[in-house]
Parts: C-alpha cells; structure tokens; sequence
C-alpha cells in the first residue's frame, strides 16, 4: 500500500563485491538497464548526502533511503556506514535499509543496528549447499576464494546467523531469492521456511535476470515463465508473507516504485529543501494511505468471491496513466469480489519503441509477445490503446478497459462490468467503450 504514495531512494556507493553470482555482471551499465547492480555513477558518502538532501527538495514524499550496490555494501564497510551515519545524523526522520548478500552480516551486525537502519533485505538463493554450487561461482572471505560446496555452506551459514542477530535486535529482515528455472525453482520453499525460522518476516521471490555477459546468459539459460514465478510464490505464500511489487530496481533509483526518476533527476536543478512542507505532505499521504486500506479492507468484507485477473499498465503511484503502446510493464491483480491481490510484475517490450530501425514486422513480433505474456489475464487495464493493438487483443480473447485514474477504483470498475456480462450470459465487448483511442 505505501508504495504507491512514498517514494524510495538507492545511493549506489558500494562498487565492490565479495561473491561472483552465475547470473551477475556487474560490469555491464546502461542508463536504459532496470534491474540490481546497475548505476550510472558511484557516488562518495558526501555526495550521496547532498543527492538525498537535493533529491528532498524536488521529492518531499522521499521517505526511505538505502544502500544497494552496485556491489555489496558490507563489501564496502567504510562507504556504507559512513554515508549511513550522514543520514543518520543530519536527516534523522528518513527510514534507512540495506541490501546485502550477507556474507559480511554477522561481522556488521552491532553497525547495523548503531547506525539505526530499520529495514535489512538478505539475497538467499539456496539453503542446500549443493544447489549453491550451482549458482555461486566464488565467495571470497578474509582473504580467502572459496569454490563449489565449500563456498555455498560458508555463505548460507552466514546468512542465516546473520539474519538471526539482527532479527533478535529489532531490525526488520527481507529475503529475496532469485527464482533459476532447473536450479532452484522446486527448493525455494525450503528456502522459505529456513528464513521464517531464523527471524525473516517476508519473502521476495524474483524471477531470474540474465544480464549481459553473466555464466548463466554464456550458458543459454532461460529466464523462467510467468506461471512458474506465480506458482512458487504461492507455495511460499502458504508459510509467510510473499512481496509481489518488487521490480528489481537498479542501485541509484529514485522515486515511486514503478517510476524511477534516478537518470532523470541526473542533471536537475537544485532546489531549497523545505523540512516543514515535506512534514504536512507526508502527514497527507498517511491519511490518504489510511483512507484507502480502511476502504479495500471495508469492500473486502462485503464483496462477492469469483477470481479476475488484469493486467494493469502504469508507470507508478497508484495510477493507471501509460498508453498501451508506451508500457513496459504490467501489473498483474487477481481480483476476488472486491478484494484486489497483486500477483506481480511482467516486464514487456514497448510497442511504440520511437526505434527508426522498427518495423511493421518488429512490432508485431512485440506485440505477440505481449498477447502471450498476458494470455492468462481477462482484462488489460490502460490509459489508452490503438485500434491494431486492440483488435490483436481481441483476437486472443482479451478485453481492454481503456481509462485514466486509480488502479484500484478501476479494479473495481473492471470487476463490476465483467460480473455484468457474465450474469446474463454473454462475453463482454473486446473493447470497453471510450477505449477508442489514437496509435
């Protein structure tokens, strides 16, 4: 819920790593790369001081700053917990998180907690040494390589004495783990339940990310399908809370989850920070927050039970504001009556790319991959779509619902008009009316 009214934060000052991960590169930048251990700059503790400071002023629902990469922060102790101290001292209300492999946890467990960081995110790909092999190719530890079993059993068992030290002190913990199709898909429930009992209280299951130049992508590995991400979150779902909104940032995003304005904000002007304006928003955006759970949590007690799934195009806050053909990527949401469950995030290909070199072929192909990447959805959900686009939707028994405003009003709008169709026996129109928009 808070994700779509407060804005996040990364300060990359961490360039150096201390395990080499089969489907890593951190060496690989672009500005148009979405995923972890990317950044367009390292920064020093004083520059990233002064981003978060400027960043306030343009930004003031900016409420949670961390440090994730583009290496590993406890990798880079010194950077970390001195831009971590910064923070601290100078902008006490900001909520401080770390992400980390945990090799180095159990070592910076007391800094951790000193320097007040609230939120602490664990990668855990594995709590079977022997699947570990598999997908870490190095771990270097006081001044020592280790390789195969041996590096996995030291890394797992760090990271879980780790998650147990700071748990015990108040600190919540996050697991990610990265979903590898034929590596770890049918063992991340194993995962789940070592990390519940060692003092994690959610899980964050990720669909693999080849990036350019890693073991896995040399090897051809493919990222996993939609259906099999969704099916190992649920399994882990039966234990504990699984995060579904996760778009596996990169290491300097900024923003609200969905609309990252870390390469934008590059060059921007610098504005006066303003501490008592920033504090009357925030305290708007918590009664708005409030508001609107008090609202989903009233429906859900009176709402009918039939499961919908829709797929949602937005860039972030809470709204339904991108053109089909702009979109990235879509919010998935089943919706049961008037209860609404995010299953997660499919990342696409834009249709209109504004690539000279795209043809009419291209497109199509994109196009394709869109259909069949939201094939097990009833409804697309957009500001706005193109006549081609809707009738290729059509074509593969899609309806569009083409409308500007907050998902989950229109949520419910969408669930109310596919029960309608539904009660009198008839499939509702390919397209809603309104949806006749240009591209």
């Amino acid at each position: 819920m808070a994700h779509h009214y407060f804005a996040r934060m990364h300060v990359a000052v961490a360039p150096k790593c201390n395990i080499n991960c089969n489907y890593c590169n951190i060496k690989y930048d672009c500005v148009s790369e979405s995923r972890p251990g990317v950044v367009s700059k390292v920064l020093t503790p004083q520059e990233a001081y002064a981003k978060v400071r400027s960043t306030l002023a343009s930004l003031p629902q900016l409420t949670v700053v961390g440090i994730a990469g583009p290496g590993d922060p406890l990798a880079n102790p010194r950077e970390t917990f001195e831009t971590f101290g910064l923070l601290s001292e100078g902008l006490p209300d900001l909520q401080l998180c770390l992400s980390t492999n945990g090799l180095k946890l159990p070592d910076y467990s007391e800094d951790i907690v000193r320097h007040r960081i609230a939120h602490v995110t664990v990668t855990i790909n594995a709590v079977d040494p022997q699947i570990g092999a598999e997908i870490y190719r190095a771990v270097f530890f006081r001044g020592k390589a280790y390789r195969g079993k041996d590096a996995a059993e030291l890394l797992l068992h760090n990271q879980l004495e780790g998650i147990r030290r700071i748990a015990e002190r108040g600190v919540k913990v996050k697991v990610n783990s990265v979903l590898i199709p034929g590596v770890n898909d049918s063992h991340l429930i194993k995962v789940t339940e070592a990390v519940k009992a060692a003092g994690a209280f959610s899980h964050n299951i990720m669909p693999l990310i080849l990036s350019p130049g890693s073991v896995y992508e040399k090897e051809g590995r493919k990222e996993p399908a939609h259906s099999l991400t969704l099916q190992v979150q649920a399994r882990s779902e039966a234990v504990m809370p699984v995060m579904r909104h996760c778009r596996q940032c990169r290491a300097d995003a900024v923003g609200l989850i969905g609309d990252d304005l870390g390469v934008k904000t590059e060059n921007a002007p610098a504005r006066e920070y303003d501490p008592a304006a920033r504090e009357e928003l925030l305290i708007r955006l918590d009664r708005t927050a409030a508001e609107r759970k008090r609202r989903e949590a009233n429906a859900g007690e009176q709402g009918e039970r039939g499961s919908l799934r829709i797929a949602v195009a937005t860039r972030g806050g809470g709204q339904v504001n991108v053109h089909f053909g702009h979109a990235r990527e879509f919010l998935v949401y089943e919706v049961s009556g008037q209860e609404q469950k995010l299953l997660g995030v499919r990342r696409i290909q834009a249709y209109c790319n504004g690539k000279a070199e795209c043809g009419e072929a291209d497109k199509e192909a994109i196009l394709d991959e869109t259909v069949e990447l939201l094939q097990d959805c009833s409804i697309v959900l957009c500001a706005a779509i193109g006549p081609g686009p809707s009738e290729r939707l059509a074509r593969a028994g899609l309806t569009v619902l083409a409308r500007k405003g907050e998902i989950g009003k229109l949520l419910e709008q969408c669930a109310k008009y596919h029960r309608f169709f539904t009660s009198i026996s008839c499939s509702p129109p390919s397209v809603c009316p309104s949806a006749t928009q240009q591209r």
